[in-house]
């Protein structure tokens, strides 16, 4: 475990082509190596299932979901497949829940409308059923044998509240640094229980590098692609950084030329929402980001002059605190 006054984790990603088998291997050495916590976010792959497959090969690291999309499942479904990889787990299992993106989802023709109302109706639903109290006869769940934290994903004062108000926890991904105070008070201020129970888990891009200038320019071209994404590209203009957003948005909507973004994506950006540099300079950061409000951080390790898994095992093993 580690000895500082946060909680440092890993998201393993299902946007790259890594197998399951690779995924699981990723956790049981971030377990091995004495992590808190392990994290999988939805992409190609069902990352509830994917979790359900670490759990089975781990003991003792935290396991949850970074997030999981309400749109690919029924809330009956989210349910009952968390109570099992709670089982599983022996209570190490927490749910995270989001809504992705419109332009995303659009292309495998799902309806992205009334997002936020969306995911209150599925988040509300989730907790009843969690408790056995939905449906009856056969199809009327037994209340969960674990307590399974829900998190929810949010960039906005709306979601934040929304999180405060039904969760156990905030998700924000690519918040500047000085706004994640204001989005936790937002959620905090909506939260019922005990504040010291309301977890903020933060996801953070991380490039580590002894060569910063070529880990600052792996983080610009990892934010380039984001950039082509509505939501990021609002919380980031509310952040300040308007004329840069409005150049990545016309490169997206015209030659659609990532280099091209990277170059436009401002170094002060990168500073405010991604680890970078060496191993010293990334952990630096994270106390920064801890400072903000994070309870929780969850390293999302990209490659700055490797492969993605050879990049994610070495930032594993330079960074965990002894």
């Amino acid at each position: 475990m580690n000895k500082q006054s946060y909680s440092l984790g890993i998201v393993l990603s299902t946007v790259t082509d890594n197998s399951i088998s690779e995924i699981v291997e990723m956790a049981i050495l971030a377990e091995k190596l004495g992590y808190d916590s392990v994290y999988v976010n939805e992409g190609r792959m069902d990352a509830l299932a994917c979790v359900q497959a670490i759990a089975e090969k781990t003991n003792t690291i935290n396991l949850g979901t970074n997030i999981a999309n309400i749109h690919y499942r029924h809330p009956f479904l989210t349910a009952a497949t968390s109570k099992i990889i709670a089982e599983i787990s022996r209570g190490r299992f927490s749910l995270g829940l989001g809504i992705s993106h419109k332009g995303l989802l659009e292309k495998i023709n799902i309806s992205a409308e009334n997002g936020r109302k969306k995911l209150e109706e599925h988040a509300a639903f989730v907790k009843l059923a969690l408790q056995g109290n939905v449906g009856e006869g056969f199809i009327k769940p037994k209340r969960s044998s674990f307590n399974i934290p829900l998190y929810l994903a949010g960039n906005t004062r709306e979601s934040a509240i929304l999180a405060g108000k039904l969760g156990d926890g905030l998700m924000p991904y690519l918040t500047p640094q000085e706004h994640l105070p204001i989005l936790f008070d937002y959620a905090l201020n909506a939260f019922t229980g005990v504040d010291e129970n309301f977890n903020c888990v933060l996801s953070i891009p991380t490039f580590v590098s002894d060569n910063k200038m070529a880990a600052l320019s792996a983080a610009k071209y990892n934010l380039a692609f984001f950039a082509q994404l509505p939501n990021y590209r609002r919380q980031w203009r509310r952040a300040g950084y308007k004329s840069a957003i409005n150049q990545l948005k016309s490169i997206w909507t015209t030659s659609k030329d990532r280099h091209k973004a990277a170059k436009v994506v401002p170094s002060e950006l990168v500073e405010q929402v991604c680890l970078f540099g060496s191993p010293d300079d990334c952990r630096s950061q994270m106390e920064k980001f801890h400072q903000s409000g994070a309870k929780e951080i969850i390293l999302a390790v990209s490659p700055v002059d490797t492969n993605r898994q050879s990049a994610t095992e070495d930032a594993l093993t330079q960074l965990i605190r002894k």
